[in-house]
């Protein structure tokens, strides 16, 4: 069983929907930050389950899905799971790359 380890990438990626959220309910702006950790936590024990993300599918990188964010990781040797990246669907995934990864 790996371990999920968060990018400082992907943790300014959750920031930054926390604090619009937080202009208006700081209850609910925890709560959105809470709900795409809870489901990278799957990854632990499945780190396979998502499918290997379409528009970059050279890199291996691999995505599940929360509400309209699509959260990016990739396994790595033990099966431990690094999250890349947690980007809104209607985002085009390889310019979001290209800008923060340099890919």
């Amino acid at each position: 069983m790996g371990k999920v380890r968060w990018t400082e990438r992907a943790a300014d990626n959750i920031r930054a929907p926390h604090d619009y959220i937080a202009k208006d309910s700081g209850a609910y702006a925890m709560r959105f930050v809470k709900s795409p950790i809870k489901a990278a936590s799957k990854l632990e024990d499945m780190p396979f389950c998502g499918r290997i993300v379409p528009e970059l599918e050279g890199y291996g990188f691999r995505e599940c899905l929360f509400q309209n964010y699509r959260i990016v990781y990739r396994v790595n040797a033990g099966a431990d799971v690094e999250v890349l990246a947690v980007v809104h669907g209607a985002r085009e995934m390889k310019s979001v790359f290209r800008e923060d990864w340099e890919l």
